[in-house]
């Protein structure tokens, strides 16, 4: 079955906002692993707006799944990665800038750099995987470097979802991945995945080996609760 990985950065961020450690981030962590979660997922920004370098060395401690770690990887992410030993990094081409990532990479033209990333993270016996969109072309690319994963950006999809063109919207994606596990490489998704939408998308692709889920589960955990939350996101990805 699919691994949901729990994005934890919105508790960072409602943690920040007033300082101090409420709520509770390593906690949290451990409650979504206690529910169910198989996975925990960080994405630690160059401004530390929501999670902080140092919540990730914390984390190591106490995760019991697998800690996936994302971001775009400057020396300083890399430094973080060697000594943490994550058992997955993403790589996201994301600006000092963004709000939230927005695209995939342009593998075709970072070819040399990602090749050599990968390679460094295989080294250090982390898993490496690729933020990347749905272009057969950029997923060749992808092949071609190394990486084990690749992560579908999959707002492009959620958008189709949310105006009632499921099918369209999907379609690229069944695509993406079926091209993606004939060339060897195994599937991730995330971006905008919700309630609403990760049961259509996980039965289209059952594939998949995690989704990376935040803003969406977190938001709902204010109405659900936590423990409920989670179990309906692993619950759509069951497939009958």
């Amino acid at each position: 079955m699919t691994r949901l990985s729990v994005n934890i950065n919105k508790i960072a961020t409602l943690r920040n906002a007033r300082g101090g450690n409420i709520p509770d981030l390593l906690q949290v962590a451990r409650d979504c692993e206690r529910f169910g979660a198989e996975g925990i997922t960080v994405h630690p920004r160059p401004d530390e707006r929501h999670i902080r370098y140092r919540d990730v060395y914390d984390l190591k401690e106490v995760i019991t799944t697998e800690f996936n770690i994302e971001g775009n990887p400057t020396p300083a992410l890399m430094k973080l990665i060697d000594e943490v030993r994550p058992t997955q990094a993403t790589l996201v081409p994301d600006a000092p800038s963004v709000l939230t990532s927005n695209a995939g990479w342009d593998i075709v033209s970072n070819r040399s750099f990602l090749t050599e990333i990968i390679a460094q993270l295989k080294a250090w016996g982390i898993r490496p995987s690729i933020f990347i969109g749905t272009d057969l072309r950029q997923i060749e690319a992808a092949a071609s470097v190394g990486t084990t994963r690749i992560e579908l950006y999959t707002e492009p999809f959620a958008s189709g979802y949310h105006a009632g063109k499921p099918h369209e919207a999907v379609a690229p994606f069944v695509t993406a991945a079926e091209h993606a596990l004939s060339l060897g490489l195994e599937l991730n998704a995330g971006h905008d995945l919700s309630l609403e939408n990760l049961a259509f998308f996980s039965a289209s692709i059952p594939q998949l080996s995690e989704v990376s889920i935040g803003h969406a589960l977190i938001s709902d955990a204010l109405y659900l609760g936590l423990e409920e939350t989670i179990h309906r996101y692993l619950a759509c990805l069951k497939h009958k």
